[in-house]
């Protein structure tokens, strides 16, 4: 019997994953859809109470980095032990698993307390869905190209989102590890 993971199970087990995120996020009291009752699928204002509420907002880009980059370097470190599906559904779990943390009050704390997302109050689960989503095209970007490509894209993307809402997924995870007020003021300009 070939015990190696094939593409369809692999897609099973990707939207297996996907499913659980959503059911945990919804008895976590998550909402599904923006409260506000705005029907758009977009938000690209970081500063309103739409932001990671709606399918896109500017921080899906940062969603997509974390599959290009997370994929990228498990390839460096873990190509000779582990199979390209087996590195997908790891990045898979890892993003869900994100997805989950990222609307506990501890994060949505700290998120309110050292970086510009004041009025964060979490995700909605079609919001962490599309992250999910997001992220699972990243790493497709990279199975479809080449790291120098994965890489070249992620390097776009970073400097993308800080000429755009001075903010990128590095930034973020700075501001979140090790707070710098200087860099927080020029964020709220």
């Amino acid at each position: 019997m070939n015990k190696k993971l094939t593409d369809r199970n692999v897609a099973c087990l990707l939207a297996a994953i996907a499913a659980v995120t959503c059911v945990v996020l919804a008895l976590m009291g998550r909402v599904w859809w923006c409260e506000l009752g705005d029907l758009s699928p977009w938000s690209w204002d970081i500063w309103s109470s739409h932001n990671s509420q709606h399918l896109i907002d500017p921080y899906a880009l940062s969603h997509l980095q974390h599959g290009i980059g997370l994929f990228l370097l498990l390839s460096a470190c873990c190509r000779q032990c582990l199979s390209v599906q087996v590195r997908m559904l790891t990045v898979a779990f890892i993003e869900a698993a994100w997805e989950i943390a990222e609307n506990t009050p501890l994060i949505i704390n700290r998120y309110r307390e050292v970086t510009i997302s004041l009025d964060y109050f979490g995700d909605s689960i079609l919001n962490s869905l599309s992250d999910y989503v997001m992220c699972l095209l990243g790493v497709l970007l990279v199975r479809k190209t080449n790291w120098k490509t994965g890489l070249m894209v992620f390097i776009a993307l970073e400097i993308s989102s800080l000429l755009w809402i001075r903010d990128s997924l590095m930034l973020n995870m700075l501001m979140l590890a090790v707070p710098i007020e200087a860099v927080k003021e020029w964020q709220a300009l």
